[in-house]
């Protein structure tokens, strides 16, 4: 991985992106759904950059994986309640919004094959002398 942080990473772009309108059109939900949906997709929204950039800090490929792994479940999980949403009328069809949860998933796979495949990381730093 050629990047030097996590914020480096096109997916976390996106995914940070992805949080921030989350936020803003869980705003409009009725005021009973503030603890409830609107609270639940946010979580799994933040749930989604926050894994990427945990498992950009992990050593081993296999845990950095992982965590690429735990963000896919988290896109998939935000994309069930946007469907609910929908079926509740708190939210129009937004194709947009079902682009990026679609390019998130597709760069998640792409970035966990590439973890996996790639050169093998130390489990620990260089030797500290």
């Amino acid at each position: 991985m050629s990047s030097k942080r996590f914020t480096d990473l096109r997916v976390w772009k996106i995914a940070r992106q992805l949080s921030l309108t989350i936020y803003r059109v869980t705003a409009g939900f009725p005021r009973e759904e503030r603890y409830g949906l609107a609270s639940q997709m946010r979580r799994a929204s933040v749930s989604i950059a926050a894994n990427i950039a945990e498992g950009f800090g992990r050593w081993s490929p296999r845990d950095q994986a992982r965590f690429y792994e735990i963000s896919k479940g988290s896109t998939e999980e935000l994309r069930h309640y946007l469907i609910l949403s929908r079926d509740l009328k708190f939210l129009a069809d937004d194709l947009a919004l079902d682009d990026q949860v679609d390019a998130i998933c597709a760069m998640l796979h792409r970035l966990r094959q590439a973890t996996l495949s790639g050169p093998r990381v130390p489990d620990r730093p260089d030797s500290m002398e």
